[in-house]
């Protein structure tokens, strides 16, 4: 018996459609304004089958652009209904602003936190947090949230340059 002979063909989503999805921020994909205009986010790349009553996991991939610094934040943001994970898909470094939960973010309890190359984050359900912080170039994010019935999104606004990050030469270490 001859042996089966597999020659790698290009991957495309009409090709792969009898398996599954291709994830890829592509010119097809829905594609959303964000952040202010910072951020440009590919929407619902891919399902993810889940057993309930309408929830579903999205998979969608977030381009962000960087932010110039001296940087003032204006609004935080949280997901009552299911957690957000991030995980960069370039070796860049990024910012994460994060406060606890509650009807409204404590201000004075924020922290920054400087994510080396290759750290993701998962925000845990309801925990209030900054729009996406690119330092050095327009970076994509593989992004799972939820999707289905309810509101999944309150924003709070911050006073007008109320809060100030520093930039990372001015306030951490190197980042190389």
């Amino acid at each position: 018996m001859n042996p089966l002979i597999l020659k790698p063909e290009p991957l495309t989503a009409a090709a792969f459609a009898p398996f599954g999805d291709v994830i890829e921020a592509s010119d097809s994909a829905e594609r959303l304004q964000i952040n202010q205009g910072h951020a440009e986010r590919y929407h619902d790349l891919a399902r993810v089958d889940l057993a309930g009553s309408g929830a579903r996991a999205l998979i969608s991939i977030f381009r962000s652009h960087p932010r110039r610094f001296p940087l003032f934040l204006s609004v935080l943001e949280r997901h009552p209904l299911g957690s957000q994970a991030f995980m960069p898909l370039a070796g860049l470094p990024y910012l994460v602003v994060v406060a606890p939960g509650g009807d409204a973010p404590e201000v004075q309890a924020l922290r920054c936190f400087m994510a080396a190359p290759g750290q993701g984050v998962n925000y845990a359900r309801g925990t209030w947090h900054h729009p996406l912080l690119s330092l050095h170039a327009t970076t994509d994010f593989l992004v799972i949230d939820r999707g289905g019935p309810g509101v999944n999104l309150e924003e709070h606004a911050l006073p007008p340059e109320h809060v100030r990050i520093l930039a990372p030469a001015e306030g951490s270490p190197s980042l190389s």
